[in-house]
């Protein structure tokens, strides 16, 4: 079945020649629509080659119609983890609740997608890699658009002109800070810090979530599936973001050690296997906020745009709908200031419906007192008996634009 297309009318025009900074969720997708629409796109990833693997992502709500419309759904319905059960567990390791993860999520039980974050970069890899040029190991360097177009010199020394330049480059973008400046103008820290990686899952889990809690704290193992790994998670409260540690994972592994020192359950165990792990991932909880998501010739998308924090659970699923309707918007308009312009018009209020999800509860999972641990606890112990939470407004509050098929050739 051949996958419909953006409405749109190539025949008469130049193809646009675009560059995509960043290979992960974002990027690809953007790739997949702007080739669709008639654009000549290149990408260009930081990294050697994509990374497999990965801790585990949700496609919920309108995204789900947009990897529907992408034709990947059935690989992605394949590569579910189909998460069983979600079990609780107080600072002695004694059980408080196990419930299904839809009632925490407010997502829809046998429509909703959890995946690994590398399978989802790997399908959409594959769906497009024969379409769009990937540049792998190396990055944009510097960026001119003094013209009536944009000048790119890449990292490793080569140079290339495009019409447009999206950054999909991450919440630390650099496609962002070489546009807009510092970071720390765009982030809002949201007082904790986590750490990902994978250890041996000795535990005899399979698909299902242990998570540990104190007050401030807490220690997860996720089982993905029948493995003989466990993605392990280490979060806490911290008051102020660790800045020093970011680019240090010998600071980040004795940040995280004297967070959780004296801890008890399994949490020693983790700290050892966290020293020892070669695929550690240690960054803040925070979210981007932003006035405006393009300049000039330029554009951001995804999280390097509108990163709503992995306490939403919504990151990927943003960032592909974004994607699909900053591409549905350069179909629609051949200026790119008007484009540019009907992208952010169309998506902000789904952006800030999706970032107010931690204002409104999404870190209850994670208290940092203990009267909010024990109200936390309550509410966990309630939804054992009670039905599933109803679907989060936030996760479908994006209309998609109406779709045609694909132009002829």
């Amino acid at each position: 079945m051949t996958p419909v297309g953006l409405s749109m009318d190539v025949r008469t025009t130049a193809k646009r020649r675009v560059l995509i900074s960043g290979a992960s969720i974002a990027g690809p997708a953007l790739a997949y629509w702007l080739h669709r629409s008639g654009c000549a796109v290149t990408v260009v990833e930081k990294a050697g080659a994509l990374r497999g693997g990965g801790y585990p992502i949700d496609i919920r709500g309108t995204a789900t119609e947009v990897v529907r419309r992408m034709g990947i759904l059935p690989q992605l319905r394949d590569a579910h983890i189909d998460s069983r059960r979600c079990t609780f567990l107080d600072a002695e390791g004694g059980e408080v609740a196990s419930v299904v993860p839809s009632a925490l999520a407010g997502g829809v039980e046998g429509q909703d997608l959890e995946v690994r974050r590398g399978d989802l970069a790997e399908i959409l890899h594959a769906t497009v890699r024969d379409d769009v040029e990937f540049l792998f190991d190396d990055s944009i360097d510097t960026l001119d658009q003094s013209g009536q177009e944009v000048d790119i010199t890449f990292r490793g020394g080569r140079q290339r002109t495009f019409d447009l330049v999206v950054g999909a480059d991450g919440m630390h973008s650099r496609t962002r800070e070489s546009l807009f400046g510092p970071e720390e103008q765009f982030h809002r820290y949201l007082g904790y810090c986590f750490a990902i990686f994978t250890m041996p899952n000795t535990f005899g889990l399979s698909h299902e979530v242990t998570m540990w809690n104190t007050p401030g704290k807490a220690a997860a193992l996720y089982a993905v599936a029948d493995r003989d790994e466990l993605h392990a998670f280490l979060t806490f409260h911290r008051p102020e973001p660790p800045l020093a540690a970011l680019r240090d994972p010998d600071a980040q592994r004795d940040l995280v050690a004297t967070a959780f020192a004296g801890a008890g359950w399994e949490v020693p165990g983790m700290l050892n296997a966290m020293r020892d792990a070669d695929d550690l991932f240690f960054d803040t909880a925070g979210q981007i906020r932003m006035p405006r998501w393009s300049s000039g010739r330029v554009a951001l998308v995804g999280d390097a745009a509108y990163a709503p924090s992995f306490l939403t659970g919504q990151g990927s699923s943003v960032a592909l709908a974004g994607a699909y309707m900053l591409a549905d918007s350069l179909a629609t308009h051949r200026d790119h200031t008007a484009a540019f312009a009907s992208y952010e018009s169309g998506v902000r209020e789904f952006v800030t419906m999706n970032q107010a999800l931690v204002d409104n509860g999404a870190a209850t999972l994670f208290p940092t007192t203990a009267r909010a641990l024990e109200q936390r606890n309550t509410m966990l112990r309630g939804l054992v008996t009670l039905p599933s939470a109803p679907p989060r407004p936030a996760h479908s509050a994006l209309a998609l634009p109406e779709f045609a098929p694909l132009p002829l050739p």
